[in-house]
């Protein structure tokens, strides 16, 4: 057996929160793991179980998320929408140092030396995503590598884009090689800014359907951010939890063209945009005069778990086994109330029940991904992206 790597896994995700980062180590398996045979890390996170005999363990070893300021966030969003060349060049070159330090940080926290590590996995951000035609994700690769001294594997969708596909969801590898359930099929609903679901067969043999649902925290964030200000999102989805959704603004958001789209599909901050959440919530006021802020974040909440349910009951079969929610959005209880109604009487859990935190597995995604690269191996699923075929994802950077 070839001997365990680490990988760095760094992800900007489009709600602009911050920079997640995750330390994972990797050991190739001779034979599948299931979930009840994993034992603990010592970090006491979950190791994830390898489906197939040609994948990894993956070991998450460390995570932490690196807040954005107020100020980064706003540039963030900002580019996403207007900006000049000088602008986008100073950003592209900042950014990578942000994601240097977030390197770094979880290389400390993990208690490795630099040494250790055999390269870091940078997603970077995504300015413009408007498949399949383009898709751009910022963070200078070249930046990383001379602040930590390690080399960067890099600017992943571009292949896939290059290769036909949407470039996206690139996160179905890892629900297909680490997270698959042994004996049923599972849907694996991640809740970043944008949503996205990957259904996994059992122990991941078979075809993998994946696709965006349309918005995950985006839409909510916004909302929150517009109408409060000082808050940068709904803590415990405290706000939501006091309104009620205002229907007639809800049927008429969930009319968007977009989630009636066959997949495969994925979409971003140009569709989800701040002239976007602007329109929602006029919609709202328009439809209800006497709607609260708390009843608009609700019906924010709302559109995100319809669409969701929409998007299974249009491409989904019936008899999924159980979804797990991952991501951002896992950790407002109330979204995660408004998607278990929404798709009941399916099973609805945390990813974290059975595996490691939530929010971590994006960046432990990503982290993947570099390792395929390495390895020679593509990163791609054809059938979830639209690619021509499979493609090995990346660029490298030296150390």
């Amino acid at each position: 057996m070839a001997a365990p790597v680490i990988l760095i896994g760094l992800m900007s995700g489009t709600s602009a929160d911050g920079i997640s980062a995750a330390a994972v180590r990797f050991t190739p398996s001779a034979a599948p793991l299931t979930p009840s045979a994993a034992p603990l890390a010592p970090s006491a996170e979950r190791r994830a179980p390898s489906p197939e005999p040609r994948a990894p363990s993956a070991e998450l070893l460390h995570f932490l998320t690196l807040d954005y300021t107020p100020e980064q966030r706003d540039r963030l969003l900002r580019a996403a929408e207007s900006g000049t060349a000088a602008e986008y060049a100073r950003l592209n070159y900042e950014l990578g140092a942000w994601l240097a330090v977030a390197a770094r940080a979880v290389i400390e926290g993990a208690k490795l030396a630099p040494r250790d590590v055999r390269a870091i996995a940078s997603h970077g951000h995504t300015l413009w995503h408007a498949a399949p035609h383009d898709t751009w994700q910022a963070g200078e690769s070249a930046v990383i590598a001379e602040r930590t001294g390690l080399p960067v594997i890099s600017d992943f969708r571009a292949r896939d884009v290059a290769a036909g596909g949407q470039g996206a969801p690139l996160v179905a590898i890892a629900d297909r090689m680490l997270f698959a359930h042994p004996a049923r099929p599972r849907a694996l609903q991640n809740l970043g800014g944008i949503a996205n679901v990957s259904l996994v067969p059992p122990a991941g043999a078979g075809e993998v359907s994946a696709f965006d649902t349309g918005p995950g925290c985006a839409v909510i964030d916004g909302v929150v951010r517009t109408l409060v200000p000082s808050l940068p999102y709904d803590l415990d989805g405290a706000l939501a939890s006091r309104g009620a959704p205002v229907a007639a603004a809800l049927e008429e958001s969930l009319a968007d063209p977009f989630f009636a789209e066959a997949p495969p599909k994925s979409t971003g901050r140009e569709r989800f945009s701040r002239d976007y959440i602007a329109r929602f919530i006029a919609r709202c006021r328009a439809a209800d005069p006497g709607a609260r802020i708390e009843d608009i974040v609700a019906t924010s909440v709302a559109l995100t778990a319809r669409s969701i349910a929409a998007a299974y009951d249009r491409f989904l079969p019936a008899d999924i086994g159980d979804v797990l929610l991952s991501g951002g959005g896992a950790r407002n209880p109330a979204l995660v109330r408004a998607i278990r109604d929404a798709l009941a009487p399916r099973t609805v859990r945390l990813f974290s029940e059975e595996f490691f935190r939530d929010d971590a597995k994006e960046a432990v995604a990503f982290a993947l991904l570099g390792w395929l690269f390495l390895e020679g191996r593509p990163g791609n699923i054809p059938h979830a992206t639209g690619a021509a075929g499979a493609r090995i994802l990346g660029k490298l950077t030296p150390a």
